[in-house]
């Protein structure tokens, strides 16, 4: 439903709307950065309020006499930009990591029992008690956890807590018994499952932590939430993104089941944001998209052109695959969670419905197979506009990141993870693989693109901090001093582009979104602040005063509060 002026009113209290005017809006600000660069900068813009397309982007004076009539929204000194989108994130992990126990940032194994304890006080009996974002390198003793670490406190209830990185599960003792109850065999001896790994104590007992595709061992049998509470998840995801300016996401690995209950928000036009979904590997939803064709919902604000594989593990829990052994950890290279046969197999079918492929590649064994394959694969028409996608790309040979250009392959990354890894990934990989890791300057002089996001869940559903993250290297608190590989920075315009128009160049969208320009969709977002003229640590700082999709404001933030 399209709100009228009085409606605005209310939902922008700290802007000033002007009297209504049937079918065009404009909102006028001081500073407009419109990502076009024919027409950098303006200060006025001017949609269809019925289709919610750009009419004029251009200085207030003239678009006012285009449309002298139309509603005003005055946002002052505030600064507007194109709608940021999340180039690789995970909305439907979000809405269930929001309704389980949160475990970022902890300290230690005490500080996780901890939360759980707090938080077991939400369940009923015999529930499952779930949890995510772990990460024992945040831990003085960074050696994996184990199930004992929980069992003391937990000797009954099942307990799985996924890793930061999604890339491994850390069971109780409980939670191991159902595994093997339901499997009919012990999990105990020298075995392991394909594309993942059990790891042991010295009797061969699991010892509590899964790896990639052993996770499913344990989190396979975990009760699933019913429609009612899936979609009640998903709208609690939509809403953090958000609020957090996001007007696009590109959701990566969506099931069959997931893309019907975004459908169905979409068909009673509850979408707040725009969600470029990317099936679940050669399953069911590619089945329907080789079946039918690509999907795009007729509301404009769902589509499924792609689809998301897997080639290897993550750094962190060491299932990166390498091509040489880890520094930190002889003998192990790390995991393929597909093998190159199968991989190839699922990348011709794509090819052959012309379904896009994003891989999900992150150790530079896992991205030259990624790139040794789609070559293969594309042949002759590597040239054609196919804008496959490597996700993360995060630890690439020196050789290797040319070809991403000349293959016309686009770099997916998250500037978060350099931030979150930067303590520890040079002792995984050493001094000579590092510099191949996070590489954003390599990629942009080589002629690649770049397309941004965070991974959220795995990290914050705010692309402020990837902004910062991107422009400075540093955490939050300014170390290290200039930034880690300071000459990989990114500058703030470089990092803008990256969450708007090369984001949207990477789902086939520029011809919608990602710049604001006469004729694309009116999604952009009002901030505090100018980020490219703001001083790089303040990034992370910026204020979002409203998000808006096609001309409508789907956030506003609350007004501050009045002294007395």
């Amino acid at each position: 439903m399209r709100r009228t002026a009085a409606c605005l009113a209310v939902l922008l209290p700290c802007l000033h709307v002007a009297p209504a005017a049937a079918g065009v809006r404009v909102l006028l600000a001081d500073t407009i950065h419109t990502g076009d660069p024919q027409q950098p900068t303006a200060n006025a813009l001017a949609w269809d309020t019925d289709d919610g397309r750009l009419l004029a982007v251009g200085e207030r004076q003239a678009v006012l006499q285009r449309y002298p009539q139309a509603p005003r929204v005055d946002a002052g000194k505030a600064t507007v930009v194109p709608g940021l989108i999340d180039a690789h994130a995970h909305l439907v992990g979000l809405g269930n990591t929001l309704a389980q126990a949160d475990l970022s940032g902890a300290r230690s194994r005490a500080e996780v029992v901890e939360r759980l304890q707090a938080f077991e006080k939400t369940l009923a009996p015999g529930e499952w008690l779930l949890g995510a974002g772990w990460d024992q390198n945040r831990w003085d003793d960074t050696a994996f956890p184990t199930a004992a670490d929980l069992d003391a406190a937990f000797p009954e209830r099942p307990v799985y807590l996924e890793r930061i990185d999604g890339h491994a599960g850390w069971a109780n003792g409980a939670a191991l018994r159902i595994a093997e109850k339901k499997a009919g065999r012990s999990l105990s001896g020298d075995w392991q499952p394909e594309g993942g790994r059990i790891l042991r104590d010295a009797a061969g007992k699991p010892a509590g932590v899964l790896v990639d595709a052993a996770s499913a061992l344990v989190s396979a049998h975990i009760p699933a939430p019913d429609a009612a509470v899936r979609e009640k998840r998903l709208q609690a995801a939509l809403q953090l993104a958000v609020s957090n300016g996001l007007t696009g996401v590109h959701d990566m690995g969506v099931s069959r089941g997931d893309l019907a209950v975004m459908k169905r928000l979409a068909d009673q036009g509850r979408l707040p944001l725009r969600i470029d979904a990317y099936a679940d590997g050669n399953n069911a939803a590619l089945d329907d998209l080789c079946a039918n064709g690509l999907y795009t919902h007729p509301g404009g604000r769902l589509q499924m052109h792609g689809v998301k594989l897997f080639m290897d593990g993550a750094l962190g829990s060491r299932g990166a695959a390498l091509l040489a052994d880890y520094s930190d950890d002889p003998h192990n290279r790390g995991l393929l969670m597909t093998s190159p046969e199968e991989f190839e197999v699922a990348v011709r079918r794509a090819d052959g419905c012309k379904v896009q492929v994003a891989t999900h590649a992150i150790g530079d064994r896992g991205n030259r197979i990624v790139l040794d394959t789609y070559e293969k694969v594309l042949g002759a028409h590597k040239d054609n506009d196919h804008r496959w996608r490597v996700e993360h790309a995060q630890v690439v040979a020196l050789e290797d990141i040319p070809r991403f250009a000349r293959l016309g392959v686009i770099a997916s990354m998250q500037p978060t993870h350099a931030t979150s890894d930067m303590g520890w990934a040079e002792l995984r990989v050493g001094p000579e693989r590092i510099k191949g890791a996070y590489a954003w300057q390599r990629y942009l002089h080589s002629g690649a693109r770049l397309a941004l996001g965070s991974d959220f869940p795995v990290e914050q559903v705010d692309p402020r901090l990837g902004l910062y993250a991107a422009v400075t290297r540093q955490d939050r608190d300014g170390r290290p001093p200039g930034g880690w590989q300071p000459e990989q920075r990114l500058s703030p315009a470089e990092a803008l582009r990256g969450f708007t128009s090369d984001a949207a160049y990477a789902g086939h969208d520029e011809a919608r979104v990602g710049r604001l320009r006469a004729g694309l969709h009116a999604d952009f977002v009002v901030l505090d602040r100018d980020p490219l003229d703001a001083a790089a640590g303040r990034l992370d700082g910026l204020q979002v005063l409203s998000t808006w999709v096609d001309g409508e404001a789907v956030y506003t933030a609350a007004p501050p509060a009045s002294g007395g």
